[in-house]
């Protein structure tokens, strides 16, 4: 592919389910879990409209086993990563079918519960990278929401 190209997502949501964590035959650590994110806007006659997303995380290593450990069902988090999407075949209708997952690179757990109080998590990125570093706790009147 010529050019330069991006695959970059940024998400702010809250968990929908406690994260799936298991292991890979070799022993990587993976969980999976979704991220609810929504939006608010008033339609032509003024009333308010929701519309809630889901999103598939999947978070690998060290990054997998802090999801595991600290992130439970309604946690608010930032989660940072790429879109990478899968197929297989559906043996049941014989359809080739496709899903997309987020791919988490960084996330940062925005709510206190648990202690976590806002630290931030760096998977490293598949080709081994810089270790986890911990962001200092925002204060509350630094964030803008």
């Amino acid at each position: 592919m010529a050019g330069k190209s991006l695959n970059k997502v940024q998400l702010i949501g809250n968990l929908g389910k406690d994260p799936e964590l298991s292991y890979t035959p070799s022993g990587v650590a993976v969980a999976k879990f979704s991220v609810a994110t929504g939006e608010r806007w008033k339609d032509q006659e003024g009333n308010v409209q929701e519309r809630t997303d889901w999103h598939n995380i999947v978070a690998w290593r060290k990054l997998a086993e802090i999801c595991g450990q600290y992130l439970k069902k309604g946690s608010k988090v930032y989660i940072e990563g790429k879109l990478q999407t899968r197929s297989w075949d559906d043996k049941t209708t014989g359809m080739k079918r496709y899903a997309t997952d987020v791919v988490a690179d960084d996330l940062i757990m925005l709510d206190s519960k648990g202690g976590g109080g806002g630290g931030g998590m760096s998977s490293g990125g598949d080709s081994g990278g810089a270790p986890m570093e911990e962001a200092p706790a925002p204060e509350k009147d630094d964030l803008p929401f």
